[in-house]
């Protein structure tokens, strides 16, 4: 992919389209910073959008429309849950968040149709640097590098980096490894050895994080990525080096977990999250437990209990973003969620199987998104940033995969 500038209609330069990259640049470096509310992530967005529209970049197609309609449908069911427990702290303000989440996956949906390979760049190399600087941040909180890092970037002995929790911190750090990842399957010596630096990072972090669901996300989303990689292969010398990689890379990744592992700290902390048998996993009101008392109540709450109140029941939060979404928006809003997954997974694989010429990074994003989804089951990921990103980005390279086949029949 290069960065070179798009012609318009009539053969000139599309001058407004540097601008439209660096905001958007601008914005996905800012999703490694969330301390707090609204986040740098939050106000670039809102400049992005503004930018694109006052420049002619924005072009919603009828195509667009299903997407859409999924989205105002969901959060319209969000809405109407929230009504009578608008008095609640915070209520009001998780639904606005949740239109204006809507709103940037509709948005990234629209903008990769046009000019696809230089503003997938653009976001891709955006939210490398942002997870670098996030890993940097927890490794540094970790090992305690500078007075005062622990307590910044890291929360109860986990890196958490420049994110709150790091439980978002690790699956944040995944769609860049699995680009890095890529190098090692199709690149050159120089590109291998920057992905190198950059997995290697960004592997530590993840570690470090101890967040099961997140080791698990990397894990499938890293399988889906190589197996779609290796059926799309265009020759058996790519095959077979996929398949070499593979092998080297599994054996240095056991040698590089047994070296943080010789760390007596990370092993006891390792070995204690490796374990599904955690107290608030196990019990009646573990989270598994908690997740099939929810699933009852949502099946007799056809209007749900609405946003943030599934702790007025239950010890801890829902934990599972596919009930939360009946808890918060009744039936409305949790078919309309499965949906929006569901057609995400559609879409994203028709990218994935795509022949135009981001293929490769589609592939990736399509895996990450996959290993995300499964996560969903044990997590509450509805406000994730990084999620409707890469769920607005499928939708996108669909169109664009869509644009190109039109473009070679006719």
């Amino acid at each position: 992919m290069t960065l070179a500038l798009p012609a318009t209609a009539a053969g000139g330069i599309d001058r407004a389209e540097p601008l439209r990259r660096a905001v958007l640049w601008l914005m996905l470096v800012g999703g490694a910073f969330v301390f707090a509310e609204p986040s740098p992530y939050e106000i670039g967005a809102l400049v992005a959008i503004l930018t694109f529209m006052a420049t002619g970049g924005l072009r919603l197609r009828p195509v667009h429309g299903p997407l859409v309609l999924i989205l105002v449908i969901y959060c319209l069911g969000l809405t109407t849950a929230a009504i009578p427990v608008l008095w609640a702290p915070k209520v009001a303000v998780w639904v606005v968040v949740s239109w204006y989440l809507a709103l940037t996956m509709i948005f990234f949906a629209v903008i990769l149709a046009d000019e696809t390979e230089g503003r997938l760049e653009v976001i891709l190399k955006a939210w490398t640097l942002a997870a670098l600087i996030a890993a940097a941040a927890g490794i540094a909180g970790y090992f305690r590098l500078f007075p005062g890092a622990f307590d910044l970037f890291t929360l109860y002995a986990r890196a958490k980096g420049t994110f709150n929790d790091p439980n978002v911190f690790g699956p944040f750090l995944i769609l860049p490894m699995l680009m890095a990842m890529q190098a090692f399957f199709r690149g050159n010596a120089g590109q291998m050895v920057r992905a190198g630096g950059v997995l290697a990072v960004l592997l530590v972090a993840l570690l470090l994080s101890f967040s099961r669901g997140a080791w698990i996300h990397f894990g499938l989303s890293a399988v889906i990525m190589t197996a779609l990689l290796f059926l799309t292969a265009q020759s058996r010398a790519e095959r077979l080096r996929i398949l070499v990689v593979v092998g080297l890379g599994a054996i240095l990744l056991a040698a590089f977990v047994g070296v943080l592992l010789s760390i007596d700290k990370v092993a006891e902390l390792m070995k204690e999250r490796a374990s599904f048998n955690q107290s608030y996993d196990s019990g009646p009101m573990g989270r598994f437990g908690r997740h099939a008392y929810g699933w009852q109540m949502a099946l007799d709450l056809p209007m749900g209990i609405g946003p943030l109140q599934f702790t007025r029941f239950f010890p801890e939060d829902v934990h599972n973003v596919y009930l939360n979404a009946f808890m918060s928006g009744g039936w409305t809003g949790g078919i309309a969620y499965h949906v929006l997954i569901g057609a995400t997974l559609v879409v994203g694989l028709v990218a994935a199987l795509g022949r135009s010429p981001v293929r490769p990074a589609a592939i990736a994003v399509f895996a990450c998104f996959c290993g995300l989804a499964f996560e969903g089951q044990i997590i509450d990921s509805d406000h994730w940033r990084h999620f409707w990103v890469l769920a607005g980005l499928l939708w996108g390279l669909a169109l664009a995969n869509r644009v190109a086949v039109a473009r070679e029949t006719s």
